[in-house]
């Protein structure tokens, strides 16, 4: 396999914070079911506006 440039990556943009994120190889074969761009984002959509 031929190194990819890392602008020549896929990007999804992350469900909660809304900044595009590239892919990563550990994604490699689950990156269809990757919408968070962090385990910080994927943990905050549970804290939806309540306090802080």
């Amino acid at each position: 396999m031929r190194m990819r440039k890392k602008h020549d990556l896929p990007q999804k943009v992350c469900l909660h914070c809304g900044l595009p994120f590239t892919w990563r190889k550990k994604w490699e074969k689950v990156w269809d079911e990757v919408k968070y761009c962090s385990d910080r984002c994927r943990n905050g959509r549970q804290r939806s506006g309540g306090t802080p």
